[in-house]
């Protein structure tokens, strides 16, 4: 539901508050998909050229195995969503534990059911629902972390995440799947894949890749890690040490935690579909070194004031996620800056106007979530 609350405050936080370099860290995130994408994609159309190209490469997801910029979006949310967990959950337990439970279910219940709704739900076409998506994992994977955030230790945190990630390499490396063989990570043969085909409610779809589903039963275990790496981040930033201590200890956490994805997926391939564990060291390894980055920008040198835009973004993530399914943001850019893409071609060698479209639609976005900042609205689930 929408509600109101305090927006992100570029003063310093106190011990239980969230950061600001977090919510400008997910708004970063989430406009990576609600228009950059789209932008870098029609200029470097336009632009024709090799450089352009090759960071346009880096706005799709990889076909199978290795690893791109955009293959970084949904694990990053997830860090993000458990980075905040320290933080979220020391001020519910306030409330007693009783109340922090009921926290969880109802934000589990809520985001699973709007996924749902993404995906068509009310359409009541049951043959052709896709029950797995983006929300739903998010839904599932907050509920278990949250869970073992409000019952273990940190170092229990770390070993159960140790734990996750070597027990699925087991599970995939020794387990063959009936008529298959063990170790088998191709999209046809693995054994994710064919718990889905036979387990996972709902329709799979060719675009989540046909054999099973990348948001699937299997792959959720190790989206799990994915987020009490977020948690443990999270109570590391919430610990009494210094800020620059922070910072540095997040950033080495990165690059051993990049070196030893790297190093693992000699043998357990980094394939996001399947989110094996050497994809999660290595996407929590650019997470770590990302959120390391903007805390010692934002929260330790102070250096605020351009995090704002990214801020607003970051405050209404799961809206802008969800908004554009059913409000067309193009149709409403175009209806004011129609003129100006015409006018661009004219202005600007070759076809300019999808590159000023992208742009336009990008600005609505921002504006419509700006107007919601500034009336302090924001989906809470």
């Amino acid at each position: 539901m929408l509600d109101e609350q305090a927006p992100p405050t570029a003063r310093p936080a106190p011990a239980g508050d969230r950061l600001l370099s977090i919510d400008a860290l997910r708004g970063a995130d989430m406009l990576m998909i609600v228009g950059v994408d789209r932008l870098v994609r029609a200029w470097a159309e336009w632009s024709g050229s090799p450089r352009s190209a090759q960071l346009a490469s880096q706005f799709e997801h990889v076909e199978w195995e290795g690893f791109r910029f955009y293959d970084l979006i949904f694990p990053l949310f997830l860090f993000l969503v458990g980075a905040v967990l320290p933080f979220s959950l020391g001020k519910a337990s306030e409330r007693g534990r009783g109340a922090a439970y009921r926290r969880v279910g109802r934000r589990v219940v809520l985001l699973f059911a709007l996924g749902l709704l993404c995906n068509g739900v009310l359409r009541f076409d049951w043959d052709n629902l896709r029950v797995a998506g983006v929300l739903q994992r998010i839904a599932v994977c907050y509920g278990i972390a949250a869970v073992i955030v409000m019952n273990a230790p940190w170092r229990s945190q770390a070993a159960i995440t140790a734990a996750i990630l070597l027990g699925y390499w087991a599970l995939l490396a020794g387990v063959a799947p009936p008529g298959g063989s063990a170790g088998d990570y191709s999209r046809e043969g693995n054994l994710a894949g064919w718990i889905d085909r036979h387990y996972l409610p709902g329709k799979i779809l060719e675009p989540y890749y046909g054999f099973g589903d990348n948001e699937g039963l299997l792959s959720t275990i190790p989206a799990v890690a994915t987020v009490l790496l977020g948690a443990l981040a999270g109570s590391w930033l919430r610990s009494g040490r210094g800020p620059w201590e922070k910072a540095a200890g997040l950033a080495a956490a990165g690059a051993a935690a990049l070196l030893a994805g790297g190093v693992w997926g000699q043998w357990f391939p980094i394939i996001k579909n399947l989110w094996t564990s050497s994809f999660v060291l290595v996407a929590g390894g650019w997470s770590l070194l990302l959120l390391s980055a903007f805390y010692a920008v934002i929260d330790v040198l102070r250096w605020r004031r351009w995090a704002f835009p990214l801020a607003v973004v970051g405050a209404n993530a799961i809206t802008i996620y969800v908004v554009p399914r059913f409000l067309d943001f193009d149709t409403f850019a175009d209806f004011f800056l129609g003129g100006l893409y015409l006018l661009s071609d004219r202005w600007v060698a070759g076809d300019f106007s999808p590159v000023a479209a992208a742009a336009g639609a990008l600005l609505a976005k921002w504006l419509f979530l700006y107007y919601l900042y500034k009336r302090r609205l924001f989906l809470r689930v």
